[in-house]
């Protein structure tokens, strides 16, 4: 096994937390602010948790979705690399089907030169929007020929950032560059290193393949939590050592906001409901308001929605979040846990983040 692979993939626990604990940002955009509002909130929300120990920070690729603007995780990467110096920033993730394979070899070949050693390349098969958003990226209706082939497109972008494919192959001569052809090119002193690739799922599809590559696995709990300790234990029992890994390594998405009573916190995760309740429904917007939450009259089928789909979101105070997250890791044994502030405002998205911190005892900036 590439012991310095495993160190990048594997984190430390800071503080009284049970397993590092990182950061997804959706890069949510909240009724009455912009696109720039919530970029500045996630280099916020980065520096954050730079700051205050959190291993990773990770963007999710969304299209056709105005209330998150992260449709570019490439760009909002290199955005964030600009504004740190140590977390471990990544993709939760790019969904593959919707790109040519060279392509993020290159993207990712180009951030791993702007962060060298800090880079991640989570891949998920899934679209990230709307079947039609799908047709329009990928430019055929096939849709389901994009996840068929996921294992394919996976081994061909790994054989780009390795710059390995054997003799006879078409793409022999064909290099993603920054990447380590660079190396082996007469004078060269390109880094071969390259960043760590993830399997992203929310089903047992990418659990089995992630463990039978020996790859590290990153699961969806903040919106299939049913699926979760089936996923992981499908994972574990698939695993095979690699050149990677020589043992499993999970995390987990989690949905938690933490804020300073219970009921200001169920406020904001009502908000955040009813913007799922619209995106599931065909009318997906900005994040709506509190007030405007508060406001809404939910139909019976509705407001069931909202007590399922809460019931997975850990909230309320930062003790009470701290409790929630310590009983999720010892029910799913998960490696890391990913965790996801969904609100309106951005300063709220903050301070659930800092609260947390202070309730693990993590790091505090000198």
């Amino acid at each position: 096994m590439a012991a310095d692979a495993a160190e990048e993939i594997r984190g430390t626990a800071h503080g009284t937390a049970p397993v590092p604990l990182s950061v997804l940002d959706l890069v949510t955009v909240g009724a009455g602010r912009t696109a720039t509002d919530a970029l500045r909130t996630s280099v916020d929300i980065a520096r954050l948790a730079e700051h205050r120990g959190f291993h990773r920070y990770w963007v999710a690729e969304h299209h056709s979705m105005p209330g998150v603007a992260s449709s570019s995780p490439a760009v909002i990467l290199a955005h964030l690399a600009a504004h740190t110096d140590r977390i471990r920033l990544g993709s939760g993730g790019v969904m593959l089907p919707n790109h040519a394979p060279l392509v993020i070899a290159e993207q990712f070949g180009t951030l791993e030169a702007m962060a060298p050693g800090r880079v991640d390349l989570g891949l998920g098969r899934a679209p990230g929007t709307d079947g039609a958003t799908a047709a329009a990226l990928r430019r055929t209706d096939r849709l389901n020929e994009g996840a068929d082939d996921f294992p394919q497109q996976l081994a061909e972008l790994i054989r780009f950032l390795d710059d390995d494919f054997p003799d006879g192959h078409p793409y022999r001569r064909i290099h993603a560059v920054p990447g380590p052809v660079q190396a082996t090119s007469p004078g060269g002193v390109q880094s071969a290193h390259r960043p760590p690739v993830w399997l992203l799922g929310s089903s047992g599809f990418s659990a089995r393949l992630a463990g039978t590559l020996g790859l590290p696995f990153a699961f969806a709990h903040h919106f299939s939590a049913q699926n979760t300790v089936p996923a992981l234990d499908l994972y574990r029992e698939s695993f095979r050592p690699s050149a990677v890994l020589d043992a499993p390594y999970a995390l987990i998405g989690v949905s938690a906001l933490a804020t300073y009573d219970e009921k200001e916190a169920r406020r904001q995760v009502l908000a955040a409901a009813l913007n799922m309740v619209r995106l599931r429904t065909g009318r997906p917007g900005l994040v709506p308001t509190p007030e405007e939450a508060e406001a809404y009259d939910f139909s019976p089928m509705e407001e069931e929605f909202v007590r399922s789909w809460n019931a997975n979101v850990i909230h309320g105070t930062a003790d009470e979040v701290r409790a929630g997250l310590d009983d999720l890791h010892k029910r799913t044994g998960a490696d890391e846990l990913m965790l996801t502030a969904n609100a309106h405002g951005g300063d709220v998205r903050l301070r659930s983040y800092e609260l947390i911190a202070d309730a693990y005892g993590l790091p505090t900036p000198a």
